[in-house]
């Protein structure tokens, strides 16, 4: 396994491919080429997991819904805070 970033074969443009590639928006040659490059460069496979760690967590959270006594006193603290303008 190489480590092409010490070698300067990666960079913003290469990174911005992986996440192309997690958002499957490239053709069927170019998911080949990521592929084979995530798999002998350790640096970008790194990325490639911290991303993949990222977007899990985000989608995990974004199914959690705020409990109703939380609404609730958000709602009345910003109420309190800030009388209704006529």
């Amino acid at each position: 396994m190489g480590d092409c970033q010490s070698l300067g074969d990666c960079d913003d443009k290469r990174i911005a491919r992986i996440y192309e590639y997690l958002d499957g928006a490239l053709s069927r040659e170019d998911l080949v080429e990521i592929k084979d490059h995530l798999d002998g460069c350790t640096d970008c496979a790194h990325e490639y997991d911290l991303e993949c760690v990222i977007r899990s967590v985000v989608k995990r959270s974004c199914k959690e819904a705020a409990p109703e006594t939380l609404k609730s006193a958000i709602l009345a603290r910003l109420h309190e805070g800030h009388p209704a303008e006529v």
